[in-house]
């Protein structure tokens, strides 16, 4: 079967560059990570219920949540927490491998259809269903020297001119500020006013959602069909208010003797920061620290490679004195250890040619296993993405160590070539086709033992068999292709240079 290729070496020829070329186009795709992906994939869900307790939310909104997310395919477990701040978080934690776009679909899907039975207040506010990313890419600092631009100013500036931007990059699973400072009315109530008049805060914010509204009045003088009319008229209402004197107008109540209690009588209005419970500096300045995490798959040095330019495009239309530091960039390190690997990688193949040339003692031997095993490394990253692998430190040194095992199926053939030439005195043309009849059942068992080996660690389950299952796959394909170039490219090579 397998001397049909050396009666034909361009055929075998065209299969090892159909090898290298889906290997090549394999290694531009596959996405590029430090470590694989061993975290198991977790969707956040955050719930805000405004001035109540944490019994309440429990009892509210957090058990109609977990029963109708319960049993969501891939869920391993669920865990939730509650605080008196009126805010409560659940996680849904999945298989490790889950695609976390499609988490977050099915938990979307399950919370949609218990949303009319949770408070209204809780509808209002929104419950936010996000993936937890735990590829961390960069931090992004926005500082300034002018003393005026202070954090709120920095937090919202980023908010709506920097952050909307980062988000539009393929690869972006979240771009967040650590410590929300968006621009709020802080109302400050007094218990001792509210006591003295009998107010609590339940009326409060009835009174802010009946006043301060987004409103639809209509319209005045339209035209039945019956009569015309000669003018017409818009009606518009202010909308939601945004200045603390418009707040403290707000009317609370009216009592019967004809007072009013304003807003202003029981509570102190001021226009500052949503939370203030996270600050950040960048040498001892006040800063705003954006927080950048890649998509599931993608390729991380791509990503950072594009934030990069979209911060220099953006740092042209920055305010003066404002400028953009990243404090943060996993590229480095990724870089650095993907350079090491690679480095390892060329001394071992170096090191190879070497020890092959001093025992083959004849240059043109030594060229055939020199072409065969790039073939057989490169063809590896097209069985990488096959099954959804990555270019990581345990698969570049699964494939340092495949070089090894590589290079035997080649040295296996050149040196049967050599036996029968000088044994038999046989032409390179009809030694390589007697090597490819004796050696080719050879060849594949040996294969299919290493292979035997490696095969059943993929199954290994857990964070541990993430890893494993990368090596061995790795080690696997390499071997796998490594045969296939043996009965094929390093035959047509001995026929071709052997002399």
């Amino acid at each position: 079967m397998f001397k049909k290729f050396i009666k034909r070496p361009v055929l075998a020829i065209v299969i090892s560059v159909i090898i290298v070329f889906i290997g090549g186009l394999a290694i531009k795709q596959l996405p590029i990570s430090q470590f694989p992906q061993i975290a198991p994939t977790t969707v956040n869900i955050f719930i805000a219920y405004p001035g109540s307790s944490s019994e309440v939310l429990v009892n509210s909104t957090l058990i109609p949540l977990e029963t109708a997310i319960n049993g969501v395919q891939g869920m391993r477990y669920i865990a939730s927490d509650a605080t008196s701040a009126g805010e409560a978080t659940v996680r849904v934690i999945f298989e490790p491998g889950t695609d976390p776009n499609q988490a977050v679909v099915r938990v979307k899907t399950r919370v949609d259809q218990v949303m009319p039975l949770l408070p209204e207040l809780v509808q209002r506010e929104g419950v936010v269903i996000t993936p937890i990313q735990p590829s961390m890419l960069m931090y992004v600092n926005l500082s300034s020297t002018d003393k005026n631009n202070d954090e709120k100013f920095l937090y919202n500036y980023a908010y709506t001119k920097i952050i909307p931007e980062i988000q539009r990059i393929n690869g972006i699973a979240s771009a967040q500020i650590l410590g929300s400072r968006k621009y709020a009315m802080r109302i400050w109530l007094k218990p001792d006013r509210m006591r003295a008049y009998n107010i609590s805060a339940e009326e409060v914010l009835e009174a802010m959602e009946e006043q301060s509204i987004l409103a639809r009045p209509g319209r005045l003088g339209r035209s039945s069909g019956m009569t015309s009319q000669a003018l017409e008229y818009v009606l518009t209402y202010q909308n939601r208010y945004n200045e603390p004197e418009q707040y403290k107008e707000i009317i609370i109540r009216a009592n019967k003797e004809g007072e009013i209690i304003k807003l202003a009588d029981i509570a102190d209005v001021k226009l500052g920061s949503e939370f203030f419970d996270i600050y950040s500096n960048l040498d001892g300045k006040p800063s705003a620290s954006i927080v950048l995490k890649q998509t599931f798959g993608s390729n991380g040095s791509d990503v950072i490679k594009a934030v990069k330019e979209k911060l220099d495009e953006l740092e042209q239309d920055l305010p003066p004195d404002v400028d953009f530091q990243i404090s943060y960039d996993v590229s480095n390190f990724l870089n650095a250890s993907i350079d090491q690997v690679l480095h390892t990688l060329r001394d071992a193949f170096i090191l190879v040619a070497i020890v092959v040339f001093l025992f083959l003692g004849d240059w043109r031997s030594t060229l055939i296993p020199i072409i065969a095993v790039p073939v057989s490394l490169i063809g590896a990253f097209f069985v990488m993405q096959l099954f959804g692998l990555s270019i990581n430190l345990i698969t570049l040194f699964a494939l340092v160590l495949a070089i090894g095992i590589v290079v035997d199926n080649a040295i296996v053939v050149v040196e049967a070539v050599h036996v029968k030439m000088e044994e038999e005195h046989l032409t390179p043309y009809k030694a390589s086709a007697e090597v490819l009849g004796e050696i080719g059942g050879a060849i594949i068992a040996i294969t299919l033992v290493m292979v035997s080996v490696f095969i059943p660690i993929s199954f290994m389950t857990g964070p541990v068999g993430v890893f494993y299952r990368q090596f061995s796959i790795t080690m696997a394909g390499s071997i796998v292709i490594s045969a296939i170039v043996a009965l094929t490219l390093t035959p047509v090579l001995c026929a071709m240079l052997l002399k």
